[in-house]
């Protein structure tokens, strides 16, 4: 049994709240759920003013932020590429994450895909703050899913004996996957 429950929320740091509300709410269909503003810390006491916003993924799934504006300016850890660090959501079909991606443009913003990375393909984007986004829907079949499943914890041995890419699911960026494929292959 899993000590967890679900993921309450994840919290990032942004440069200002509103405009970081109005972005997730405009441009990704958010709703705006809570804020809290303390002088203090609650957690250490610390006095250091803050705005913590919190908005809803959609499925019980809440993304908040904090403006912190005694602080130095917001930063990247200089020796992480910018494409590792990201938030991906989920989008219900290819359909809208085409539509999505054709309005992000038309906003201004400069958009990375579609992507396919075999089970899912992704579009990527920043937001105001400089935080990476993926939406992406998944288009795996079962199969393709439970094979994926069945191959991680050996590419995880590989990779942890190597540090080269495994090429147990090499597969997934075949230009073609059919049932006759996986059959053959399994």
């Amino acid at each position: 049994m899993s000590l967890i429950k679900k993921i309450h929320h994840v919290a990032y740091r942004c440069r200002d709240a509103r405009e970081t509300v109005e972005f997730y709410r405009d441009v990704l269909g958010m709703q705006f759920t809570c804020a809290f503003a303390e002088d203090r810390v609650p957690s250490t006491h610390e006095p250091d003013p803050y705005m913590h916003v919190f908005l809803d993924a959609g499925m019980g799934n809440v993304l908040a932020f904090f403006e912190l504006p005694t602080k130095e300016p917001m930063g990247r850890d200089p020796h992480t590429p910018p494409w590792v660090q990201h938030i991906a959501f989920e989008v219900a079909d290819l359909d809208t994450l085409e539509s999505t991606r054709q309005r992000l443009v038309q906003r201004g913003l400069e958009v990375v895909g579609p992507t396919d990375h075999g089970l899912f393909k992704s579009i990527y984007f920043f937001d105001p703050n400089g935080h990476r986004l993926e939406l992406t829907v998944d288009t795996a079949t079962p199969e393709m899913a439970r094979r994926a499943r069945e191959v991680a914890p050996a590419m995880l041995e590989e990779w942890d004996r190597t540090k080269r890419a495994p090429r147990h699911a090499a597969w997934l960026h075949a230009a073609e996957f059919t049932a006759v494929d996986s059959a053959v292959q399994l």
